[in-house]
């Protein structure tokens, strides 16, 4: 897990390396790159990205509709769209406020620029993904079935989904299993001595 958060923190790593000072913070943003990150629309959030000024000039005549700004230099390139981030959210945020994210997505398609809805929890529930690679499994508790996300698995191997045991239910095993005899786990736990 380390390893994985480490090589995604690479590109903003360097600008730390031997002292200097890291870019500030940017959530589901990029340190570096905008526009990248979420945005709201009139019904949600959506997250998109573009790479270079090919998509900047895509976006600005696809999904903002205002070709024009490709060419306005405070927004050019990607180090005019950094340096003048708060004038070039007013702009898509004008536009995104009145759009659905379902709009939203249909136009940075139609853009070729890389998109995703922004998922509350209750959709990330719901996602028909996560349905169709079956990673919901109903498990066992002492007040009925629940379900819970399945670890990855690979070829030939299933991840053991127990069921949660009840309050104490295992407390004589686990005192046997560390070492005490009967009348001191019964002196533990006020209760005799159980198989």
């Amino acid at each position: 897990m380390l390893e994985a958060m480490v090589e995604w923190m690479g590109y903003p790593l360097y600008y730390a390396l031997d002292g200097a000072p890291p870019p500030p913070r940017a959530g589901a943003g990029h340190a570096t790159i905008f526009p990248y990150g979420p945005f709201a629309t009139a019904d949600g959030g959506i997250l998109f990205g573009l790479q270079n000024d090919r998509e900047w000039a895509s976006f600005a005549a696809g999904v903002l509709q205002q070709p024009a700004l490709a060419k306005d230099p405070r927004f050019a390139n990607n180090a005019a769209r950094a340096k003048n981030t708060d004038a070039l959210n007013t702009v898509i945020n004008a536009v995104f406020s009145a759009l659905t994210t379902r709009q939203a997505l249909d136009r940075l398609a139609q853009a070729g620029i890389a998109t995703a809805r922004v998922n509350d929890l209750a959709a990330v529930w719901d996602h028909p993904q996560i349905a169709a690679r079956q990673r919901w499994q109903d498990i066992e508790t002492p007040h009925g079935p629940l379900p819970a996300l399945k670890p990855l698995s690979g070829a030939g191997w299933q991840p053991r989904m127990d069921a949660i045991p009840a309050l104490g239910q295992h407390n004589h095993a686990i005192l046997r299993e560390i070492g005490l005899d009967a009348d001191e786990i019964a002196n533990l736990t006020g209760r005799a001595h159980e198989p």
